[in-house]
């Protein structure tokens, strides 16, 4: 077994994200759209890649798109998906203290995964996804929300 020692923080204090926007959406004209079947082949391939990976909490706004982009996985790792406001802080701070030193799934928008990603590493580094931009899924590993995170930004 690998066991990484960080200098300064406790391993009980290293809390995961992992973040992505939901796969590919209906163009229905509505605000609501469901997954494509290409998104819903995308949201089986989050299953695939994170079949092995802990997952302690997995949130998800309150849209079908997003909904339907965690489905899969929440069924196979038995967890409900909470659902959480994007683009509020206090949010993602309570998600943050309630799962400290854990591994929480989360999906969102074109803009608001951007923007939840500079929220947690304190600065304005990301920019909003194209609308075609599907594949982007990013780890952050968070030593202190704002000061301290490690982001690796992966695309499947």
């Amino acid at each position: 077994m690998l066991t990484v020692q960080t200098t300064g923080f406790s391993q009980e204090k290293i809390t995961t994200f992992i973040l992505t926007r939901h796969a590919e959406k209906e163009n229905d004209g509505t605000k609501d759209p469901d997954l494509t079947d290409a998104g819903k082949i995308r949201a089986d391939q989050l299953v695939k890649l994170l079949r092995e990976q802990s997952v302690d909490a997995i949130y998800s706004t309150d849209f079908k798109r997003t909904q339907n982009t965690v489905m899969p996985l929440a069924k196979v790792k038995n967890l409900v998906i909470s659902r959480y406001e994007a683009f509020k802080t206090e949010a993602i701070d309570e998600i943050v203290e309630k799962h400290r030193g854990g591994t929480i799934f989360m999906c969102g928008h074109s803009n608001s995964i951007p923007w939840t990603i500079n929220y947690l590493i304190g600065k304005e580094q990301y920019k909003d996804f194209e609308d075609s931009d599907y594949d982007n899924l990013v780890i952050i590993t968070l030593f202190e929300k704002g000061k301290a995170a490690k982001v690796t930004w992966l695309n499947y």
